[in-house]
């Protein structure tokens, strides 16, 4: 059974609705330029408000919160995880390994390769400390995003599932890259990821989710043995 992130949650009903649905990880954009951006101060409340909201009406844990950034400084990422209580730093910029591994598995990055021989390449770069520091209980190694020349995440293009599911033998990964409810049983299956990771293909519109379709998701991927 994967693990599911919710991402791109911008307002504390959405993060609600998708802890009671079984979430494991509600993620939040700290890009700015990104729709789906949101305020620490606000994400500090919603993350407040699902610890002290949800614990009575969960049947399973609490999920773990991420925040997730591109080129900010160390500076800014630690002090971010810190203001809003956050458990880990999903990283999708040009971030170097020490960068990675100055938050000492409690960061990881976000791989967006467009063959396997660039995937491996780039998992060698990040791994080493990687493999010590990160607990695959907690967060996965790498996040394995769909391609975009411009873009940093949310693109709504499908991932490369063969150059995934390759990766997926030997390392514990997130899988993202325009997931929903219809498709997100087939590209388990496929993929056989340690996670997934879904933002757009919940929504209503950008930084709303549709909430039937979390619970969809959620169910379809939790209903997997």
């Amino acid at each position: 059974m994967p693990k599911v992130k919710i991402c791109g949650i911008t307002n504390l009903e959405d993060a609600l609705v998708a802890a009671q649905a079984g979430a494991d990880f509600l993620g939040f954009i700290f890009y700015e330029p990104s729709p789906r951006y949101v305020a620490p101060e606000i994400v500090r409340e919603i993350v407040s408000g699902v610890r002290g909201q949800a614990p009575g009406n969960l049947d399973h844990a609490l999920p773990r919160f991420v925040g997730v950034f591109v080129n900010a400084s160390l500076e800014v990422v630690g002090d971010t995880l810190d203001y809003c209580q956050l458990d880990a730093a999903q990283l999708h910029g040009e971030e170097s390994p020490e960068f990675v591994n100055y938050f000492q598995g409690r960061a990881f990055k976000a791989l967006r390769p467009q063959s396997l021989a660039e995937a491996e390449h780039l998992i060698n770069k990040y791994l080493p400390s990687s493999l010590i520091l990160t607990p695959r209980f907690l967060t996965p190694y790498f996040l394995l995003d769909a391609y975009h020349p411009t873009l940093y995440g949310g693109t709504g293009q499908v991932t490369d599932w063969t150059i995934a599911a390759a990766i997926a033998q030997k390392y514990p990964i997130m899988l993202a890259g325009s997931l929903t409810p219809t498709n997100v049983v087939e590209a388990i299956q496929a993929v056989r990821p340690w996670g997934i990771d879904v933002s757009s293909g919940v929504e209503a519109d950008k930084g709303k989710k549709d909430h039937e379709k979390v619970r969809a998701l959620v169910k379809a991927a939790k209903d997997l043995k």
